[in-house]
């Protein structure tokens, strides 16, 4: 099938929250983990071909945790695909623009829409998407490219399938968030996107 979920000549960005070492390796792992890694590398493919960044978000912790910063668990999953173009922003909290250099980043590029995956769905990319809306970006959620782990109250696809509907069903943010699977979100090449 055909990608088709395009918006003209709006200047777009990848955004792959904290697809980490620490985060997918240890059993179990998230739901669908290996699917996940494959659809998100189908869209950093299609980003770079139109040349729209690729920004991959990574979370950190103190000294001693999993996450540490540069600690093996903190590097990107192994099986991602990671180009040298590609941006890295570090982050502390749920949500990838506070304190980090995201939304600055975005801004240089002129971005007006993200494009949002990755990890975990009820935290940070659900923190995220809600911050991206906030601030004025449109925001398309790869329904299928994000996960997490099962949870006493809820298996993990009950919660990527609640959250999927949750937030594409919130308008008053005045920017819609659509909720897309990953084969159907498409790239619109524009030079101005370059992250140069």
């Amino acid at each position: 099938m055909q990608p088709s979920h395009t918006i003209g000549a709006m200047k777009q960005a990848l955004l792959v929250i904290d697809v980490q070492r620490g985060l997918f390796d240890a059993a179990p792992r998230p739901d669908e983990a290996d699917a996940v890694v494959d659809r998100i590398n189908a869209l950093a493919a299609r980003a770079r071909a139109a040349g729209v960044p690729v920004v991959f978000v990574q979370h950190e912790e103190g000294e001693g945790s999993d996450l540490a910063h540069r600690s093996p668990g903190w590097q990107l999953e192994q099986r991602l695909a990671v180009e040298s173009t590609d941006v890295h922003v570090r982050k502390t909290t749920p949500d990838s623009f506070l304190r980090t250099e995201l939304g600055p980043l975005l801004e240089r590029w002129g971005t007006q829409q993200v494009v949002v995956c990755g990890y975990a769905t009820e935290f940070c990319v659900d923190t995220t998407t809600r911050r991206a809306a906030a601030l004025g970006y449109r925001v398309i959620l790869a329904a299928d490219a994000h996960t997490t782990h099962d949870k006493p109250h809820a298996t993990a696809r009950q919660i990527r399938a609640h959250h999927n509907a949750t937030l594409a069903a919130i308008g008053s943010f005045g920017r819609p968030i659509v909720a897309r699977a990953a084969a159907d979100i498409a790239f619109a090449a524009t030079a101005a996107s370059s992250p140069a």
